[in-house]
């Protein structure tokens, strides 16, 4: 029980002021508390730990670079070293090994996770065009046929003959 009072006794804070918060010289010690305890001013950690850990992604510079220097280590252990140092799993160099001699900057770089988009045919704007085209085509067509069938009723209120054979009517 004396070492914990000595031990209070001698605790300082480190900007110089006492726990009471009042400023004392620099040598100046905290008083002992009640019992002989002292008082922590401290709330312990979060224990909570997040549900999804967030996903590394390596550039492909970066797995360029680790890659080297595995295939530069000569010694034993020296891999390993490595692999502690960043973080990794031999895993990782074995996956990215694979990449490397399949291609090497397009299968090392990133890929993108989820669907994939769907490519724009090359062709798609030449289809919109022309079915606008047609479209306007159909209405002017609809349009001079609605005026033959005027022409041809008013022709028929007038009586005119409506002989459109090149003979001249004459059959």
């Amino acid at each position: 029980m004396e070492n914990v009072s000595k031990h209070t006794q001698s605790t300082k804070v480190e900007n110089g002021t006492a726990a009471g918060g009042k400023d004392a010289p620099a040598g100046a010690s905290l008083p002992p508390a009640a019992g002989g305890r002292e008082i922590l001013n401290f709330s312990p950690p979060d224990p909570e730990v997040s549900a999804n850990k967030a996903r590394r992604k390596f550039t492909a510079k970066y797995k360029i670079r680790i890659l080297e220097e595995a295939d530069a280590s000569t010694e034993p252990g020296q891999i390993g070293a490595l692999l502690r140092r960043e973080g990794l799993y031999s895993s990782h160099l074995n996956t990215w090994r694979r990449q490397r001699e399949n291609g090497l900057l397009k299968a090392m770089a990133p890929k993108k996770r989820g669907c994939r988009r769907k490519e724009k045919n090359p062709l798609a704007d030449e289809v919109a065009r022309l079915e606008n085209e047609n479209r306007q085509l159909k209405e002017r067509l609809r349009k001079a046929e609605t005026i033959i069938e005027v022409q041809k009723k008013i022709s028929d209120l007038l009586t005119i003959d409506q002989d459109l054979s090149p003979s001249g009517g004459n059959s």
